[in-house]
């Protein structure tokens, strides 16, 4: 099951598992006032009051929040602070249930009383539960019992009692010991062999080296790395999920009943996902790593604050972070991101890192935060040489927008940039790759759309009193005009759906990928609470909330809500039986239609639609994608079994999911890398960059494009533009 669990969750480049809003729009919410000396319970009341009138009155289709919907945020609350169902007893859940058709009345305005009461039986049954997880690694496992466990917990009841939680417990605990342990067995076993046949003299050489364990030194081994994992996740909970963290999550489950993209975010979580729609931060130039010494230096960035200083270098470890002269937050047991947010802050302010270096000395690190760009998660191109052709390929992670500054970053200009290097470059064709693109900007998409049409509307956007409007691309002309093939998957939402659904509508290229795209159709806005933190807004005294208050429906009239786009050309896809998308999500808004825009299709390509005819009959009809589909339903069906505890049925289940997996990954694989190659005014990036670890990871990515067969069978299909188009001129 493990095996399935990080096959399914593999990624190509950036996989966004948070879908961002369609439009950077941000406006206050002026209704949320508070005093400066108000108890932390009067300041929760106020703002789940806010929330909850912001919701009903803003949100694009608001739920009555009566009984039903707290009884919903009841069941929700719960899930968020105990998703396993180890923590909670049926009998916490019976206590709790007098509260269960009150929540209404407290989102109206009412005292808060189900979250704290909530909160008081978790810590409660938190700290029984580390005693438990203290007690079950004490001792070795059987793994000749013949058991099992299942993993997905919704159809799952809370424990009904102490026993049956430490069972839960129990089982969950030898079942990550298992995993750890039939891989050292496996691993020791082969070393065994290789010294047993004595192959060549260097191969023993490195063998002599191997020193072989028991089955119960394994076992030991196993168990205590599962103990010291589950400690430092207890450690990292114990600093980091305060009260504050709880009403957050509190809030959350409440804004996600109206819809999924519908969310809360504290202050620092505010500044994070501003830096994240911008690529830029304010930060100190250095990446952070974790392991078992904690928090460190991982890489710096030249030219950055840390590498000015001077005084840090790779594998110091962080042990506190101070903003200027205030008290050091001490983040032991704390996760890299948690510490990221620590560090990052406003432009120009003091952050103060007391580490530990290399040689055991403590020292304390004094730096200015600076403007960081995270250039990264911007637009990048290649060049795939076919034979005499050359296919252009252009990577968008993520529809960003820095509206904050005049000077920052737009993906449309970035995009219109790649192009133009390539058009320099000859190419034949190209390639815009949105799968893994979770959206962004929606005034960023119908300026990207705008280079590949003439002009015309792009999308249609329609608010809650059903007023519609169009966005178009006013300029006449493209900047290019030639063949174009759009790469999607299950991920690709918003605005990539946007963008993909417009080049289609407008059959100004094929959409190549999985069935059909994520289907997020809602347009958000930020909403904020109190007054902003710094000179630009982007952290906001309490917060704000991510609200939809739009849907957006392509120039056909057709929502992609639930839908989504429908390739033109479906290639196998490791992701298609998992249930990933907007359509598997309860809460998720409707699909509806309203009327057409006036639009005419570009007539520049030609025999569009019998490229994707002849593809499509040539793919289904693929003996390799037949197996890929049926395996691949197999393995996404092993998600709702229960996982064997017997060591023996367990490997053979593992051999068994692992040799179907193998089999389709050699399906997927791509047998002679393509030739792939950074345009001609991009080699100093990858070749003499002054940051070695940026330009090793530039250098791995081609090497990955070398190797991705979704790509290779779009370059075909840009190749059958140039025969189709010559053979309808005639």
């Amino acid at each position: 099951m493990h095996a399935i669990m990080t096959y399914v969750q593999k990624n190509k480049w950036k996989f966004f598992t948070t879908l961002v809003l369609i439009g950077g729009l941000f406006f206050a919410f002026n209704t949320f006032k508070t005093g400066s000396n108000e108890s932390p319970e009067l300041r929760h009341r106020k703002l789940l009051s806010t929330v909850g009138h912001l919701l009903e009155s803003e949100h694009y289709n608001p739920r009555k929040i009566d009984d039903q919907f707290s009884s919903e945020v009841f069941d929700a609350y719960l899930k968020a602070l105990d998703p396993e169902k180890n923590i909670f007893l049926k009998s916490d859940i019976v206590d709790l249930s007098v509260y269960r058709k009150s929540i209404d009345d407290e989102i109206h305005g009412a005292k808060i009383e189900f979250e704290p009461a909530a909160n008081k039986i978790f810590e409660l049954r938190y700290k029984e539960s580390k005693l438990i997880v203290d007690s079950v690694v004490k001792y070795a496992f059987d793994f000749n019992i013949d058991d099992s466990i299942k993993l997905e917990t919704d159809s799952v009841s809370y424990p009904a009692n102490q026993k049956e939680r430490f069972d839960r417990w129990y089982k969950i605990i030898k079942y990550k010991t298992l995993e750890r342990y039939a891989t050292l067995k496996e691993e020791r076993d082969t070393h065994g062999k290789l010294n047993d046949n004595k192959l060549d003299s260097a191969k023993s050489k490195t063998e002599d080296k191997f020193v072989y364990k028991s089955d119960s030194l394994l076992e030991t081994e196993s168990r205590n790395l599962i103990a010291k994992s589950y400690r430092k996740r207890f450690e990292q909970q114990d600093k980091t999920f305060n009260e504050e963290k709880k009403f957050d999550l509190f809030l959350n489950a409440i804004t996600g009943l109206m819809d999924p993209h519908t969310d809360y975010f504290a202050p620092v979580e505010k500044r994070s996902f501003t830096e994240q729609m911008s690529g830029v931060i304010y930060g100190i130039g250095a990446q952070l790593g974790a392991d078992d010494n904690g928090v460190k230096i991982a890489a710096i960035t030249p030219g950055g604050p840390a590498w000015k200083s001077g005084q840090l270098v790779v594998n110091d470890v962080i042990i506190k972070i101070a903003q200027g002269p205030e008290e050091p937050v001490d983040i032991a047991g704390y996760e890299v991101t948690d510490a990221v947010k620590l560090i990052r802050g406003d432009l120009g302010t003091e952050v103060r890192l007391t580490v530990k270096k290399p040689d055991g000395g403590i020292k304390i690190v004094v730096l200015k935060r600076e403007k960081i760009v995270l250039d990264e998660g911007y637009a990048r191109s290649a060049v795939i040489s076919k034979g005499n052709e050359k296919i252009g390929y252009i990577l968008l992670p993520d529809f960003y927008a820095d509206f904050d500054r005049e000077e920052g970053a737009r993906c449309s200009r970035d995009v219109a940039n790649e192009v133009k290097k390539l058009k320099a470059e000859n190419v034949n064709g190209i390639i815009i790759d949105v799968r893994y693109n979770g959206g962004g900007s929606l005034y960023e998409v119908v300026q990207m759309v705008g280079l590949f049409i003439d002009k015309g509307p792009v999308v249609q956007i329609r608010d809650k009193e059903g007023r519609s409007q169009i966005l178009a691309d006013e300029t006449p002309g493209t900047l290019y005009d030639g063949p174009l093939v759009v790469m999607v998957n299950e991920f690709s939402a918003s605005a990539s759906e946007i963008f993909a659904g417009a080049i289609q509508d407008y059959k100004r290229g094929l959409i190549v990928g999985s069935t059909s795209t994520y289907g997020k159709g809602t347009v958000q806005r930020n909403v904020a609470f109190g007054k902003p933190l710094d000179s630009l807004g982007i952290q906001t005294e309490y917060g704000a909330v991510k609200l939809t208050f739009q849907k957006f429906y392509r120039v056909t009239g057709s929502s992609t809500q639930r839908k989504g786009v429908e390739s033109d050309v479906v290639l196998p896809d490791e992701y298609e039986f998992l249930k990933y998308r907007e359509k598997d999500n309860p809460s998720a808004l409707s699909w509806d239609v309203i009327q057409k825009a006036k639009f005419q299709p570009y007539e520049g390509l030609y025999g569009i639609d019998k490229i994707a005819s002849i593809a499509k009959q040539k793919i289904e009809a693929d003996t390799n994608t037949i197996k890929f589909k049926k395996n691949l339903k197999w393995v996404s069906a092993q998600m709702e079994h229960a996982v064997y505890l017997k060591l023996d049925k367990y490997i053979q289940y593992k051999k068994q999911v692992q040799a179907v997996i193998q089999q389709n990954e050699n399906i997927l694989k791509l047998k002679d890398p393509m030739q792939v190659a950074p345009l001609k005014v991009d080699h100093d990036k990858f070749y003499n960059n002054p940051d070695k670890s940026k330009q090793d990871r530039y250098q791995a990515w081609l090497k990955l494009l070398a190797k991705d067969n979704q790509i290779n069978e779009s370059t075909k299909l840009l190749s059958s533009f140039k025969s189709t188009s010559a053979s309808a001129k005639k």
